[in-house]
């Protein structure tokens, strides 16, 4: 029997699976297909990208595969490098090419749009394919039986997955990212726990259909982390949880519940004794209200963060909105006055610039708009804030804004939506100038050096090849390089300009005896020196460069003759 799991990659608040991510759930669907029997030389997987490639002969393993499990669901769509997640054509073809039993599943089940400002509609699928309602790893384990043989699809229940189950299966499916196309280079995504502990949920969130916070025991995570280090994974992120400050909290009869310190040190600690020689261990979400609540634990956990992590690390904290109004009415999690001091609590621990070239751990905010109560005013109230933290002089590194996407789990399926398509514009616009820009600069100025950036992307514009790439790590920032420059491979980028979500920088440190004279003005070079360099070389070595070109004394750093 052959089976093939295909990624169409997954992109939730709590969870991402976009290149060079890769989702738990691969990781899960595999180990359940072990575990029920299959051998690992039997279970294929392919990408949604290696399925695009004109005449892929993976097509051929696909239509004769006796199982295809299709991985899909976009809750919060954003803008990707070079992936796209799985389209609903995408998928009927892929099913209507293939012979065996198909399973749909992941966060499609819970509907699809193409863009936020839209509402989801459930999907519907080819008659052969069968849609796992629940978890689709917790389908794939009850489509054998004892034997290991396939039962019929339409008999089983679907059910959601315990925290045993995907103990196992986490660690049995490790294998999976060698097959991944991106390897060794893949972002691990690590759960930690999933659902939401509030008993009011924000109006538009799609996490609180797994239902109340249900924490991994921290023993399985390092197990988990373990086994993926063996089979070469040297880049991890805690990302699939809604806030890492609530792992394992106490339930203490309040709105928020209280950190557990002791717990966040003996996860990071205990990954790091079993993963010595990772290259990235960065987080993702945490929710202000916590930090603002429990401020002293909270800063023992960052702390905790800095002591163990990688530097360029991002607390993404979903504010949502600085309009009481809104917040009322969609029951967000915290006023603007709570999340300024989870702001400046996370600069006071992490704004401090780690190896990477990055501040340790810095705090990143998310934007909804189109939510109930939401006015024209709210753009203003949302633009202020933004504006004190910026004149405050603490750093934030990332500032994401949205338009809400509405599905029918939510109670904003029954809600009407206020649409101010020209001023979310306008406002869009104006953050990306006077907040994005200047912040930038601040977070990442000129000269800075950024270590291990992967060349992934080759374009050619007018004025020449531009090589795109970024450093592994939780929402890492955009580089473009102006020279094309051979791809999957890491290079020492110096910052020499901004954009207003991206910057430009050369290889560190310059080789004069191959760069172009494009690369050398970029890098700051005076150009009667470069095209002194351009007639004369090459050079020996350094020496000989600052003996025949002596107006290159004072960039003497910032080059290398190799």
């Amino acid at each position: 029997m052959r089976s093939v799991i295909i990624d169409g990659y997954v992109d939730e608040p709590a969870c991402f699976g976009v290149p060079p991510y890769i989702s738990p759930y691969i990781r899960y669907i595999a180990g359940a297909l072990v575990e029920s029997g299959q051998k690992t030389n039997d279970i294929l997987y392919f990408t949604i990208d290696q399925l695009r490639i004109p005449g892929s002969s993976d097509f051929s393993v696909i239509k004769e595969a006796d199982l295809v499990i299709i991985l899909s669901g976009v809750t919060v769509p954003g803008k990707y490098l070079r992936s796209t997640p799985i389209t609903p054509s995408e998928i009927d073809y892929l099913c209507k090419n293939s012979k065996g039993i198909k399973i749909i599943g992941g966060p499609i089940k819970l509907g699809y749009s193409k863009e936020g400002g839209q509402k989801a509609t459930y999907l519907t699928f080819p008659d052969d394919s069968y849609l796992a309602s629940g978890d689709i790893e917790a389908f794939i384990k009850d489509l054998f039986d004892e034997s290991g043989k396939l039962v019929d699809p339409a008999s089983i229940d679907s059910r959601l997955r315990t925290n045993d189950e995907i103990a196992r299966w986490s660690q049995k499916g490790a294998f999976i990212i060698e097959k991944h196309p991106d390897y060794p280079n893949v972002m691990c995504e690590i759960e930690t726990y999933r659902g939401c502990g509030r008993n009011v949920h924000c109006s538009f969130c799609t996490e609180a259909s797994y239902g109340y916070s249900d924490y991994r025991k921290i023993e399985d995570v390092i197990s988990e982390v373990a086994q993926l280090y063996h089979f070469g994974a040297r880049f991890f992120r805690i990302g699939r949880q809604p806030d890492i400050f609530s792992y394992q909290s106490k339930d203490i009869g309040e709105s928020v519940r209280q950190p557990d310190a002791e717990a966040l040190e003996s996860l990071y600690s205990g990954i790091r004794a079993v993963a010595p020689e990772l290259k990235v261990l960065h987080m993702d979400n945490a929710n202000p209200l916590t930090i603002a609540t429990f401020p002293n634990e909270c800063r023992e956990i960052m702390k905790t963060i800095v002591k163990y992590h990688t530097s360029g690390d991002v607390a993404a904290m979903g504010m949502e909105s600085a309009d009481p109004t809104v917040i009322k009415a969609n029951n967000l999690k915290a006023y603007p006055k709570q999340v300024f001091e989870a702001i400046k609590l996370m600069n006071e621990i992490g704004a401090k610039r780690g190896t990477s070239g990055l501040p340790e751990l810095l705090p990143g905010l998310n934007f909804v708009h189109g939510l109930p109560g939401e006015s024209k005013k709210t753009f203003q109230l949302n633009f202020d804030f933004l504006k004190n933290v910026l004149n405050s002089g603490l750093l934030l590194r990332r500032i994401n804004i949205r338009q809400v996407m509405s599905f029918p789990s939510t109670p904003l399926e029954n809600m009407e939506l206020p649409l101010y398509p020209k001023q979310f514009s306008k406002y869009r616009d104006k953050v990306r100038k006077e907040i994005d820009l200047p912040m930038l600069r601040k977070v990442i100025p000129k000269g800075i050096v950024l270590k291990d950036v992967l060349c992934e992307v080759v374009n050619k514009g007018k004025s020449g090849f531009w090589t795109s790439g970024r450093q592994m790590g939780t929402y890492p920032i955009l580089v473009q390089i102006p020279e094309k420059l051979p791809l999957w491979q890491y290079r020492d980028v110096i910052v020499t300009g901004h954009g207003f979500r991206s910057i430009t920088g050369v290889p560190y440190p310059l080789d004069i005896n191959t760069a172009s004279g494009r690369l050398m003005k970029e890098a700051g070079l005076p150009a009667p020196e470069v095209a002194a360099i351009l007639r004369m070389r090459p050079f020996k070595n350094k020496d000989d460069v600052l003996m025949k070109v002596p107006g290159i004394s004072g960039y003497s750093s910032l080059i290398s003759v190799d």
